[in-house]
């Protein structure tokens, strides 16, 4: 492992962290917050010295690590973010474990929403604000990942070639910078744009500030204890559909929704998507008079972000199947993805039509673009699928051991790993994380993370850590 390079890497992301622990010691100033201000204080100590001292042991690497590595600093990118931003949680007047705190932490910045608090009305403003913050800065984190990272071609389980990732030209540090730079800007602008709309719908400021930095990341994180608490008129529930559409489709969709030529080549997965949203929409219409509420719903659960108007339904497992699918492959959703399913499907439709009919010529394009469906995507969706119900039935056995039951188990379990919250969506808004075993909260943190960058990313870094080469 060249831990050189990857610790420069790494202390590059604790600058965000120091400058979300910033943004909150103003907020406390300016509101006279003052009894939680010297937790973010030391927030921005620790990660600006760790920050420095990683950057500084890692200058003179050669800044250029292997896909492996780049896994490797991921995980790690995960556990040392989560660490600098339990401080608050664990700092605060809540009597929080660390467990506890580093569950919270590591539930934001994947964008799942379990959390250990109650009440949350109740809680200090300023840690409400850096709840949601921890879920806004996963999200950029996840964008980073995933489209620096995870377009590595050799290693495309993510299979980012079968959709526009913008521009992938990753061949020198110069270029990096520039698309993460690209990104970052992207991520703040749609940021503000969410923000806007719920500040001109007539959201309280502080509502909508923390509403907007969860669903663009697609996380579960409310400065409520209920969604109907806050999303009250039509208006901002049209506003609220939009956010939700806009983490589910592809990242990049909103800058070429005017190039009718980019649109029309690189995302045929967006309009697939919205197609089957549609017909869920439509297909379970006539058994609900929930209106904006039931499209709220079904977005909300193609977006893997679980937020609900709806208070209880009898529909929480067909719900909770749809998480499954999720979005789009360059946006914050997880579970095993439209196109994955999509491949899958298609390619046992040809092997069934080559039996009826051998002399048949059998489309194999994607999405009806010209990009072929090769037999190496094919094995890896299989794989990823074979991978999430090995994950599934793995976690599952490990909760069903804290005495919650095998249908909360199972139920749990899916939520996890496509990174969903557990709302009233799922008839699941009354399990109580904090009393977990220790073991089922580790499991959930592993397996939160697990649910971003898939089992087999576990699987390869074993292997170069087993089998050198």
């Amino acid at each position: 492992m060249n831990f050189k390079s990857i610790s420069y890497f790494l202390g590059l992301s604790c600058f965000p962290i120091s400058f979300l622990a910033f943004i909150n010691i103003l907020y406390s100033s300016y509101f006279d917050y003052f009894l939680s201000i010297d937790t973010y204080f030391t927030t921005l100590l620790f990660s600006f010295l760790i920050g420095i001292s990683l950057l500084y042991y890692g200058k003179d690497s050669l800044k250029k690590i292997s896909f492996i590595e780049k896994l490797f600093l991921i995980i790690t990118t995960y556990f040392l973010a989560a660490s600098l931003i339990s401080i608050p949680f664990y700092s605060s007047n809540n009597q929080i474990t660390f467990i506890n705190s580093f569950f919270e932490s590591i539930s934001g910045l994947t964008g799942t929403g379990f959390s250990i608090f109650k009440n949350i009305k109740y809680l200090d403003p300023t840690l409400i604000l850096w709840r949601s913050s921890s879920q806004w800065i996963g999200g950029l984190y996840f964008l980073f990942f995933l489209i620096v990272i995870f377009s590595n071609k050799k290693f495309n389980y993510k299979m980012i070639s079968l959709t526009y990732s913008g521009e992938s030209n990753y061949t020198s540090e110069e270029n990096i910078k520039n698309n993460v730079f690209k990104i970052f800007i992207y991520y703040c602008i749609l940021s503000f744009g969410i923000f806007l709309l719920f500040n001109i719908s007539g959201m309280r400021l502080f509502n909508s500030l923390n509403i907007s930095m969860t669903l663009i990341s697609g996380g579960g994180f409310l400065p409520t204890d209920y969604l109907a608490d806050i999303i009250l008129s039509n208006f901002q529930k049209i506003i609220f559909i939009t956010s939700l559409l806009l983490s589910m489709f592809n990242f990049y969709l909103v800058f070429n929704i005017f190039d009718s030529k980019i649109l029309k080549k690189d995302h045929k997965e967006d309009l697939y998507l919205l197609f089957l949203c549609i017909i869920l929409i439509i297909s379970i219409y006539f058994n609900s008079n929930s209106g904006l509420d039931l499209i709220i719903s079904v977005v909300s659960s193609l977006s893997n972000s679980g937020l609900t108007l709806i208070k209880s339904n009898n529909l929480g497992l067909y719900f909770l199947f749809i998480t499954i699918i999720g979005g789009s492959v360059i946006s914050n959703t997880s579970g095993i993805k439209l196109a994955r399913f999509y491949i899958l499907i298609k390619i046992t439709s040809s092997e069934i039509i080559k039996l009826i009919s051998p002399n048949s010529i059998i489309n194999k394009t994607i999405f009806g673009t010209d990009i072929k469906i090769t037999d190496d995507n094919v094995k890896i969706s299989f794989l990823i699928f074979i991978s999430f119900f090995l994950s599934l039935f793995i976690l599952s056995s490990f909760l069903v051991l804290d005495n919650i039951g095998f249908e909360k188990s199972f139920k749990l379990s899916i939520l996890t790993l496509t990174n969903t919250v557990n709302s009233e969506l799922f008839n699941l808004e009354y399990l109580n994380f904090a009393n977990l075993l220790t073991s089922s909260k580790i499991s959930l943190i592993i397996f939160m993370i697990i649910g971003k960058i898939e089992l087999i990313s576990i699987f390869l870094i074993f292997k170069k850590i087993l089998f050198k080469d």
